[in-house]
């Protein structure tokens, strides 16, 4: 019977030894490699809303005072803008319209404005804008009458801590309802001294100025 080498018997012993050393040794535990879960906080709904308004509300001042440098800053670069007729606007077109004065109006206004927020960074406005004695001047210098009512419709995006303008889409609104007008009620004095004479009523108020969105090379609702 042959004898096993001894330089053989021990490297078996050695890789016997292995085996059942690894064999004891506990499991290693799997290690968890799925994302923390960042939970958002929720938007401010009355700041942002606020905030959305006031941008609304400030365009009237903002075509009066022909104020450019508040164009370039609610108006995102690539803003897009979807105008009455069916053409398209831009910053560039807007920046240009309000520089040239292309847009007057005796009154401009708008109502029922409603702002969703959507998230930290993302809002929608809707409303109605209502244009008196407003007029566009075209690129032949003719100018167009563009009074009447539209609807509109504003997306706003934060971004860098400022909420801008980055789209916008108006339609005209063929057959507005007409407002509704109180009933005009005589003084009781001029009543009792002339009996056959109405009293004037006293003037409406005007509603507060809101928005007038400078229109591009056609009538344009949405700044």
């Amino acid at each position: 019977m042959k004898r096993i080498p001894l330089s053989l018997a021990l490297s078996f012993a050695v890789a016997l030894l292995g085996l059942t050393l690894t064999g004891c040794q506990p499991a290693a535990e799997p290690t968890n490699t799925a994302p923390p879960v960042v939970r958002e906080t929720p938007p401010d709904v009355a700041g942002i809303s606020a905030e959305i308004m006031r941008i609304e509300n400030d365009w009237p001042r903002v075509i009066k005072e022909k104020d450019v440098e508040a164009i370039r800053k609610v108006e995102a670069d690539d803003y897009f803008g979807v105008v009455p007729d069916g053409t398209v606007s831009n910053k560039e077109l807007d920046i240009k319209d309000a520089t040239a004065g292309n847009m007057t109006a005796e009154t401009a206004e708008v109502a029922d404005i409603k702002v969703t927020i959507l998230d930290n960074d993302a809002a929608v406005a809707n409303g109605r804008t209502i244009l008196k004695g407003a007029k566009y001047k075209m690129p032949d210098g003719k100018s167009m009458d563009i009074s009447g009512e539209y609807r509109f419709v504003d997306t706003f995006a934060r971004r860098n801590g400022e909420w801008k303008l980055v789209a916008s889409a108006a339609v005209r609104v063929m057959n507005p309802s007409p407002a509704a007008s109180p009933t005009p009620k005589a003084s009781p004095a001029a009543a009792a001294a002339t009996p056959a004479t109405k009293a004037t009523p006293a003037a409406a108020k005007p509603s507060p100025a809101t928005k007038a969105v400078p229109p591009p090379p056609a009538p344009k609702t949405t700044p």
